[in-house]
């Protein structure tokens, strides 16, 4: 049974390391929210570390450029783990050709820079009619919609093309918009028939990236150290209970009207039931917002 609690500090002294979202827990694109910004300076000041894990198409490095540039000080993690990390290197290992079709905007042209560490084959972005395979890391527009595809999705899935997904998520509020990503585009391009590839959460790939850069510095915590903090019921916290780590849902975020968790206040605890059921998950914990 899903337990509400109050704010971080009741639960932190059970886990070693935090798994911790960005959008709708950390930030909403536009600003980062103060109280969660303060209960992770707080978690890592009494020894607990925390690991950024964001189905971000970017890079890690340009996700802590994001991250300062909304207000989150380097002192409130260790390191940033992000989808875009492990679907590059599934990109420059080959994984869907060497000649794609980026669909995505021209914010995400460094995801094609190669990652460090190895002697990368180039890979080329090429019109559509010419690609071995798609790279999806968004709509070209905000406001677009996965509908706005379907034609050149349809061209695509004619040729077995497959689609290499830099970000699973389905939706994100940015400030008080919500916008498609392109996890809601892969989706599309899956019920039509293609073949959409994934390396963010809930998927294992960028859990397993997340373990060994843990290892590098010099940590192996065991699952039960572990938590997982989210506003994605099928990302997040679908993700941690498929790694067998615990998870606590932020019902604030992209589920605050389902949930009946309003500005700064705890979820309607019969409407989170119902929102848990009905979605088939049920994390350790809840809370309304990060703090």
């Amino acid at each position: 049974m899903t337990r509400l609690i109050d704010r971080l500090s009741d639960i932190s002294q059970n886990y070693d390391v935090l798994f911790c979202d960005l959008w709708g827990c950390l930030h909403d694109g536009v600003r980062a929210f103060p109280d969660a910004v303060s209960a992770l300076l707080a978690y890592r000041e009494g020894g607990g570390r925390v690991v950024l894990l964001t189905n971000s198409p970017r890079p890690s490095e340009g996700v802590k450029r994001q991250l300062e540039s909304l207000g989150v000080p380097e002192g409130a993690y260790d390191m940033v783990v992000s989808s875009g990390d492990a679907a590059q290197s599934a990109l420059f290992g080959g994984m869907v050709g060497r000649k794609v079709w980026h669909l995505g905007p021209p914010k995400d042209d460094r995801f094609f820079s190669p990652p460090p560490g190895g002697d990368w084959p180039a890979v080329e972005r090429v019109p559509l009619e010419q690609a071995e395979g798609i790279v999806c890391t968004g709509p070209f527009e905000d406001g677009d919609v996965p509908e706005d595809y379907r034609a050149r999705l349809l061209s695509a899935k004619a040729r077995g093309l497959k689609l290499l997904c830099a970000n699973p998520d389905l939706v994100v509020d940015h400030g008080g918009r919500r916008l498609y990503c392109a996890g809601a585009i892969a989706a599309l391009y899956t019920d039509m028939g293609g073949e959409s590839l994934y390396f963010g959460k809930p998927h294992a790939p960028i859990y397993e990236l997340a373990r060994a850069r843990l290892g590098e510095s010099g940590l192996a915590p065991a699952n039960e150290r572990i938590l997982a903090l989210g506003d994605g019921i099928g990302t997040d916290i679908q993700g941690a209970l498929q790694e067998d780590i615990d998870a606590l849902f932020i019902t604030g975020g992209i589920a605050a009207a389902e949930t009946g968790t309003g500005p700064g206040s705890a979820p309607d605890p019969e409407r989170l039931r119902d929102f848990l059921h009905r979605n088939g998950q049920s994390p350790v914990w809840a809370i309304g917002y990060l703090r």
